[in-house]
């Protein structure tokens, strides 16, 4: 990473028991280098301020005066992706929107770590300047997204009219999302629906959780198969959180199979494959929206990939 500086902040009595991503922002545009308190908290949560050495990545606790915090200014990187030709499972495909199968390991959009070979980046090289660019300028038509290790389908926006019709109809939950997902455990009812809000984790901000302050959010589920120990679950997502499933599943103790950051398996268990499988087995395999041109119902399918097969193939001959 390169560095464009360094900010040293020290607390005086002016500021004493404000947040501290509100206070490092008023510090901050004393010294007049307009960092807007959004981007403080973007620092922030990249690791970037710091007080005696240690990283602060607690926006919302209390500055005392006297202290000194350290500030890095990660130097500014290229607003905008590059087109990079990519082979892309492309579904379906007109003037409005194309619907991609996404491969495992593909990130959607750029970001700090992941700034080429991405979704984005091959759809530019694909659609050229008619990519939509309302959802920004480092995700162009995109208007929902998958996790890298997270596999199937998504429709992208090929003009603003398009983004504009997609987006509402995540609003109104009329676009359906359904997904099939290996847990741990058996799953006793036969469906049922999570309720539960879903934002940071206080205790890592890495990770989403469960939780009194976060988004409201809606997971619909049921069983498939049962293999004892381990249970093939079909979720259809009422709202779109990060990582709602994987969150809502952990918090319903059925974690994902191969989940490392909400529970990547069971200390003793029959099917010591599983243990070994490299991701989260999570597939999109169904979407369902209507088109903002014809205004007809569109439904498209994918099968399940290589990997998550050859799971339920082990599986159906271990017992």
């Amino acid at each position: 990473m390169s560095v464009l500086g360094n900010l040293v902040l020290i607390v005086t009595d002016d500021f004493v028991g404000q947040r501290i991503d509100k206070a490092i922002a008023l510090l901050a545009t004393q010294q007049q280098t307009g960092i807007s308190r959004a981007r403080i908290q973007v620092l922030m949560e990249a690791g970037h301020l710091s007080r005696d050495k240690k990283t602060i990545t607690n926006a919302s606790a209390k500055v005392r005066a006297g202290e000194t915090y350290h500030l890095q200014l990660p130097a500014p990187e290229k607003a905008e992706p590059e087109a990079q030709a990519m082979d892309l499972d492309i579904v379906y495909e007109d003037d409005d929107v194309i619907v991609i199968d996404k491969p495992v390991g593909l990130v959607v959009h750029p970001a700090p770590g992941n700034r080429d070979m991405t979704l984005v980046n091959a759809l530019l090289a694909h659609c050229g300047a008619t990519l939509s660019g309302i959802g920004g300028v480092a995700r162009p038509g995109i208007v929902h997204r998958l996790d890298k290790d997270t596999s199937g389908l998504m429709v992208v926006a090929k003009n603003d009219t398009a983004h504009h019709a997609l987006a509402a109809q995540f609003a109104d939950r009329s676009l359906s999302r359904t997904y099939q997902a290996l847990v741990w455990g058996d799953v006793v009812l036969p469906s049922g629906s999570i309720d539960a809000p879903i934002g940071r984790s206080t205790k890592d901000r890495k990770k989403m959780a469960v939780t009194a302050k976060g988004k409201a959010a809606l997971t619909h589920y049921k069983v498939i198969e049962n293999y004892g120990g381990v249970t093939l679950v079909e979720c259809k997502l009422a709202t779109g959180r990060t990582h709602q499933i994987r969150v809502h599943m952990a918090h319903l103790k059925h974690p994902l199979v191969g989940d490392k950051t909400y529970g990547s398996g069971r200390a003793k268990t029959r099917y010591e494959f599983l243990q070994k499988f490299p991701r989260q087995a999570l597939h999109a395999v169904g979407l369902q929206f209507i088109h903002p041109r014809t205004n007809k119902v569109r439904k498209f399918t994918s099968q399940l990939p290589i990997d998550m097969k050859q799971l339920l193939s082990e599986l159906e001959s271990f017992g």
